[in-house]
């Protein structure tokens, strides 16, 4: 027991946290493949659809998650309260809206996704208030480097979903659409734990500094923006799957994208630990582009192996994951991880460039996610030409980004050269 404690200890917050994360990942991904199993194709295209659309809404959540983030390293003392204060009201008013507009618009949701009820989209959306609220109270744990807590927070949601979902659909007869969106609502208030909420108030809001709320609110258009065009890249095909192909194709596409995105659920970790370490680095005066080329090599490295490993042995993975009745997709395998390959890469950039407030990357990313749209709404005759649009956009995405960094850092030495000289 005594040496376990002294390995405790020596392991810092940042490690646990990644460690926490990959748990999470994990667990997240057994959720998913127990569902495919469990329901088969058809049933299993619902439950990936709820589940994309929690990615699809995430961009206004982590839009918060971030920001509080950013601004909890800037911020101190009544700034730092007045603007936490002002963040959990602002997240609930906005969930709410949200929620309603889904459960208002339920019906409509269910012949656009053709979904065998309406019903789950009514109960999701009584959970997106509690997912908002819950992205703030992560947010400050995230800037104030307390992964702690924020690993509590990541863990208590997924266990939860993953241990009731499964007990609602083994004891309960049901639509699975239906306990798959139950077991996601109860999953949030499970994720309110723990909470720092400390002085809340929801009277009405505290003003910051002129300067302060000058900053605040260029940040969150800038990464509400940055967000919508990542999940437009990350989740449209999924949709644009569900909506143009039948029920089968739909949950075999689904599967494949599961699969395939491993690579991305686990960059996920390291965006979470680059940004503020990327403001503490700027606010300190410090260079910032060795972070950068430390978690893009982590991600590189982990592509490579992922993609090779896909390429090699797709019929075993598929297998192992899903059963045999998804091995029609074991062909595109390599490719769809390709793809999410070149995205997570991206993404370390394009999070590098939200830290540090240039809008560039942020334009650029809402460009190629329309055009990656429009390429699979224009190509789509086959599962196969929706995974090489993919892979398009996505390699003229990162290959952008990579010019853009380049020229930055050129223009920097250059600055930093002639002022010497001076």
């Amino acid at each position: 027991m005594t040496a376990i404690r002294l390995m405790i200890r020596k392991i810092s917050q940042e490690q646990l946290f990644m460690l926490s994360v990959l748990v999470v990942n994990g667990g997240n991904y057994l959720y998913n493949l127990l569902l495919g199993r469990y329901l088969g194709p058809v049933a299993f295209s619902e439950a990936a659809l709820l589940i994309t659309l929690l990615l699809v809404l995430s961009f206004m959540g982590m839009t918060f998650q971030l920001a509080v983030a950013k601004f909890a390293v800037l911020f101190s003392g009544g700034q730092w309260e007045r603007f936490r204060r002002n963040s959990y009201r602002q997240s609930a008013f906005i969930g709410l809206i949200v929620g309603l507009l889904i459960i208002i618009f339920s019906k409509q949701l269910q012949l656009l996704f053709n979904t065998e009820s309406h019903w789950m989209f009514t109960i999701f959306g009584l959970g997106i208030p509690v997912y908002f609220f819950m992205s703030v109270n992560r947010g400050a744990y995230q800037g104030r480097q307390e992964f702690g807590k924020l690993s509590i927070t990541y863990q208590t949601e997924m266990w939860s979903r993953l241990l009731l979902t499964l007990l609602l659909l083994l004891f309960i007869d049901m639509q699975p659409g239906i306990i798959v969106s139950f077991g996601i609502f109860l999953s949030f208030l499970f994720g309110l734990l723990p909470s720092d909420v400390n002085g809340l108030s929801f009277r009405s809001p505290e003003k910051l500094t002129t300067e302060n709320s000058k900053k605040v609110s260029n940040f969150i258009i800038l990464t509400a923006c940055y967000e919508l065009t990542q999940i437009i890249i990350n989740n449209s095909d999924v949709l644009m799957v569900k909506h143009y192909f039948d029920a089968m194709d739909a949950g075999l596409y689904a599967s494949l994208a599961l699969i395939g995105r491993v690579v991305y659920f686990v960059a996920w970790m390291f965006v979470m630990l680059l940004l503020p370490a990327v403001v503490q680095k700027q606010k300190d005066g410090e260079p910032t582009a060795p972070i950068l080329f430390k978690y893009v090599t982590y991600i590189g490295i982990l592509s490579a192996v992922i993609v090779i490993a896909c390429y090699l042995f797709p019929d075993l993975i598929i297998t192992l994951m899903f059963g045999e009745s998804y091995l029609s997709m074991s062909s595109l395998l390599w490719q769809y991880a390709m793809a999410t390959s070149l995205f997570a890469i991206s993404n370390i950039f394009a999070y590098y460039f939200l830290s540090l407030d240039h809008y560039i990357p942020v334009i650029i990313s809402g460009v190629l996610g329309l055009s990656q749209i429009l390429l699979v709404a224009l190509f789509h005759e086959n599962l196969a030409t929706v995974v090489h649009m993919q892979i398009i956009a996505m390699a003229i995405l990162l290959v952008i980004q990579i010019i853009y960094f380049l020229k930055k850092e050129v223009k920097a030495k250059t600055f930093k050269s002639q002022s010497t000289e001076q």
